[in-house]
């Protein structure tokens, strides 16, 4: 069953557009603030790195003011490339929640436990709804997806790569990592309802690689999962979060940033030409 709803300008929610600073990697947190303003975008999501600036809020607020550009989120260190940044796994998710506080945003981006992690895992759900109360912010549990070893399925995350029915209160949902896995982002956005807090703008072909593709090149449905957060409610940031290490030509990261950019924009303003299915 389909139902026609008009919506007028000032029926849809104003989503802030946000640019991670992974998107301009191997660049620097200060040339994020930079693109990000040059660019138009609302703010910007600070992933913690190796990076000495990603590590310190006052030079963050700083970079924040010169460029007028709010810090929306922190993502921490819980890659498997910064293992080694902040030390122990929950230090780095209260280190990471004391630095959002700080920085003045409230929303902490967080990948689920590797499977190795296993006394952390085992508590992770609780662990992380005690510290968001703790220091009153968001704990957004990213999806991620499975990995393949000799073209058979190896469990690399527990709970589970899919936030999907898992016990959490707040959720981030990245295309790239969603194509990689092989999930359908609008069923999935749809099941999470209210625990959808942030989502890392980007899209896959569902090749089996990580790609962070700019939206509207791989297979996931970026346009109706946008157009879908823009009358449902949402009270979040979309975050542009594309890999650009591979533009070679002059200005080519811009024009990739700016493009996502109008991409976000254009469906997070209009409304469903169609219906959603009730």
């Amino acid at each position: 069953m389909s139902t026609d709803v008009e919506h007028s300008e000032e029926d849809i929610p104003s989503i802030p557009v946000a640019l991670s600073s992974a998107s301009v990697y191997p660049l620097s947190v200060h040339d994020a603030f930079a693109v990000a303003q040059d660019l138009g975008y609302d703010g910007v999501e600070v992933m913690v790195t190796n990076n000495a600036t990603s590590q310190n809020p006052d030079a963050l607020i700083q970079l924040s003011h010169r460029y007028d550009q709010q810090i929306v989120s922190i993502h921490a260190p819980t890659l498997l490339l910064t293992q080694q940044v902040w030390g122990p796994a929950w230090n780095k998710i209260e280190m990471s929640c004391q630095m959002a506080r700080e920085v003045g945003c409230n929303t902490v981006v967080v990948h689920p436990p590797f499977r190795w992690q296993s006394n952390y895992a085992e508590n992770f759900a609780a662990g992380v709804r005690e510290i968001a109360a703790m220091y009153q912010v968001h704990i957004a549990v990213e999806n991620m997806y499975p990995w393949r070893v000799r073209g058979r399925e190896a469990l690399a995350y527990l709970p589970h790569w899919d936030p999907v029915g898992q016990d959490y209160d707040d959720v981030t949902w990245d295309f790239s990592h969603a194509a990689t896995a092989g999930a359908n982002s609008l069923e999935a956005v749809r099941a999470l309802g209210s625990k959808l807090r942030h989502v890392h703008l980007t899209d896959g072909s569902g090749s089996g690689k990580d790609e962070h593709l700019i939206p509207g090149y791989g297979t996931q449905r970026c346009a109706e999962v946008l157009q879908h957060l823009a009358l449902s409610g949402f009270e979040g940031a979309v975050v542009a979060e594309i890999s650009t290490r591979k533009a070679k030509a002059a200005g080519e990261r811009e024009e990739w940033l700016a493009e996502t950019l109008r991409f976000a924009r254009q469906h997070l303003g209009a409304p469903l030409v169609g219906a959603f299915e009730i």
